[in-house]
């Protein structure tokens, strides 16, 4: 298992790396139809029989996500110095080096002050920095620098569990390998209590998974 623990710095914004331009899906499936030619295939035969369509609609589908501009904060105002972690979030991205997937199991913790953020955003701000080519440490740090913005503090971790088929099922192939990663923010990078928790906390969800 690989770990990599970072703090926040001047960094861009949340947004970072993405698709950039509307997906051709008939372009798409004309370069995976030439793709499996190439590769010795008949994209005539059976089984392979509207493949490349298929596949053209994936790409654009997964590329195209659902914004995580929705999250939602709630008023709170007799909370103080609890922490509040969010786990159980799978999502599924693709490295960007080798374009094969990743599953990346993520825990979220904040501290409110004031207010709270509503739960199933946590998945969707997941969701939306998974669906493009990714690396799994920006995309630890995309989630946290959009975590930062809509509570409006650094009281923020953000910890990925990830499995990639590149190390799995290329390479070495390693098949039980694991990579984490931690971004620390504000009181968890500074409170030593605070960080201990939220970690402790973190693998025991991975260790129930």
């Amino acid at each position: 298992m690989t770990t990599s623990i970072a703090s926040p710095a001047a960094a861009p914004t949340a947004a970072g790396a993405g698709p950039t331009a509307v997906i051709d899906t008939g372009r798409v499936a004309g370069l995976i139809h030439q793709l499996l030619v190439e590769l010795g295939e008949n994209p005539a035969r059976e089984g392979l029989t509207g493949t490349p369509d298929r596949v053209a609609a994936w790409w654009r589908a997964f590329l195209s996500p659902d914004g995580a501009e929705t999250a939602t904060c709630f008023t709170e105002s007799q909370l103080g110095g609890q922490l509040v972690i969010v786990g159980g979030m799978s999502v599924w991205s693709l490295c960007e080096h080798h374009m094969l997937p990743m599953n990346l199991q993520v825990t979220a913790g904040y501290v409110p002050d004031g207010e709270v953020v509503g739960l199933s955003k946590f998945g969707r701000i997941a969701q939306h920095f998974a669906g493009r080519l990714q690396v799994q440490e920006r995309f630890t740090r995309q989630v946290a620098e959009y975590l930062n913005g809509v509570i409006g503090h650094e009281n923020i971790a953000v910890a990925v569990r990830g499995v990639h088929l590149c190390m799995s099922m290329r390479g070495v192939r390693m098949e039980e390998a694991r990579t984490t990663t931690v971004h620390s923010g504000g009181r968890f990078g500074t409170d030593p209590v605070l960080s201990q928790q939220f970690l402790t906390l973190t693998t025991g969800l991975w260790g129930a998974s």
